[in-house]
């Protein structure tokens, strides 16, 4: 009775039509700058853009277009066959990945983001989004916790609290955009308040408080029922049994004394 030896299944590289470019490297390293060099790396570059497509694919759907993504890829792969030394032994393939996925992420990192995230909070973001992804497959009905979450990133749960919070930091919200549930049209920015103009004033209140601290009381009463009770200098006269005009002189004569004494002590 034969014995049928079963048949190995071939290993599937992962790029099956990675070209074999061995011979244009070495042409390619004992050529000086010039024509015939540039010729033969547009070659290689030209070679190599499938892969390098490729692994831009594996970021679509992050916030980027897809064009967008191949040019970045493809200026990592310009990058890794300026860089690569065929001498080191190395295939160029196995430099060439690490380094186009490199600049896709550098990519994503120095451009995509609209406010600025230190890189450890970006990592962190990019783990809780795996792991919200990894478990929102296996839970029907519900979103995942932030204990579950810590725990499927392998993290503690304030990283994963951080990491999510950073989710909303990837990109910003118009001003204009109108508000959920609004209805209305009433926007972020309806919801902005306004410059309290009474900030203008706060220094010379500061500045003139000496000064009223060394007033007679009665005049420090006719200022306080004038600017502050928005009284009118013939009701003043009238509560102090004063005549207006002399109400008028002491009013005149307390602002500019006070305002001299400001800026004397601001000088």
């Amino acid at each position: 009775m034969r014995t049928q030896t079963p048949r190995t299944r071939p290993h599937r590289h992962p790029h099956d039509d990675a070209p074999d470019t061995t011979e244009a490297f070495r042409r390619l390293a004992g050529l000086p700058e010039g024509r015939e060099r540039e010729v033969i790396r547009q070659e290689i570059v030209n070679a190599w853009l499938p892969m390098a497509e490729r692994l831009a694919g594996r970021f679509r759907n992050r916030g980027e277009s897809l064009e967008d993504l191949c040019q970045v890829a493809a200026l990592g792969l310009v990058k890794a066959v300026d860089r690569y030394d065929p001498q080191h032994g190395a295939v160029f393939e196995s430099f060439a990945v690490p380094t186009i996925t490199g600049e896709i992420k550098r990519h994503f990192r120095d451009h995509m983001w609209t406010l600025h995230v230190p890189r450890r909070v970006q990592d962190l973001r990019n783990r809780v989004r795996t792991a919200h992804q990894e478990l929102a497959q296996t839970m029907a009905g519900r979103s995942p916790t932030v204990a579950e979450i810590a725990a499927q990133a392998r993290m503690t749960e304030e990283e994963a609290l951080t990491g999510l919070e950073a989710l909303d930091s990837f990109s910003a919200l118009s001003l204009d955009a109108e508000l959920p549930g609004s209805g209305d049209g009433y926007s972020l920015a309806d919801a902005i308040g306004g410059v309290d103009p009474a900030l203008d004033v706060i220094v010379d209140r500061e500045a003139i408080k000496p000064g009223l601290r060394r007033l007679p009381e009665r005049e420090k009463k006719i200022l306080y029922m004038r600017f502050f009770r928005d009284m009118t200098q013939s009701s003043i006269a009238e509560d102090l049994g004063l005549s207006q005009m002399h109400v008028s002189r002491l009013i005149t004569r307390c602002c500019t004394q006070l305002r001299a004494q400001a800026l004397k002590e601001a000088a």
